[in-house]
């Protein structure tokens, strides 16, 4: 659940993939062979690269849906008195932000990010070019920036109050 939930624009469509991927994995165990001599790991490994494609797949029937965003101009500077501000932040709290990215930039920050592709590669899987991967990345970093800035600012005003 926690790789549909890096991919999904909310819960349900993260149920959605996992229900996807699950029905991939269902129907494909027979052809399922363990990649190395540890067995339960290559079986993660395995289900993790379904679920992985399933969020492509749903990326890409959705993308006829998809909304690109455009950043304010202005850039945020978070103050260098909060450099451990990453460190208070709860999974559940980036999960929620990576969510609130346009379908696009999250979908590319994820597949580099966290699935470790090049660019080369998230162009080829997303059917996108390389430049459009590129900017989508630094997109998407700079929106992340400053949706966390903004829970931030919440939480610094909720805080003072």
């Amino acid at each position: 659940m926690a790789v549909c939930d890096r991919y999904a624009n909310n819960q349900d469509d993260a149920v959605e993939i996992l229900n996807d991927g699950f029905l991939k994995v269902f129907r494909e165990i027979h052809h399922y062979q363990p990649a190395y001599s540890d067995v339960v790991s290559s079986f993660k490994g395995w289900i993790r690269k379904i679920m992985v494609y399933t969020a492509i797949d749903h990326f890409r029937k959705n993308q006829k849906h998809k909304m690109v965003t455009q950043l304010d101009p202005v850039e945020y500077q978070m103050a260098t008195s909060s450099a451990d501000a990453i460190d208070k932040l709860s999974y559940d709290e980036i999960i929620r932000a990576i969510q609130e990215l346009s379908p696009g930039y999250r979908t590319v920050l994820n597949l580099f990010i966290i699935e470790g592709l090049s660019h080369e590669e998230i162009a080829e899987k997303l059917e996108i070019s390389t430049g459009t991967s590129k900017s989508n990345l630094s997109k998407a970093r700079k929106q992340l920036q400053k949706i966390l800035f903004k829970q931030n600012q919440i939480q610094v005003t909720k805080n003072a109050v």
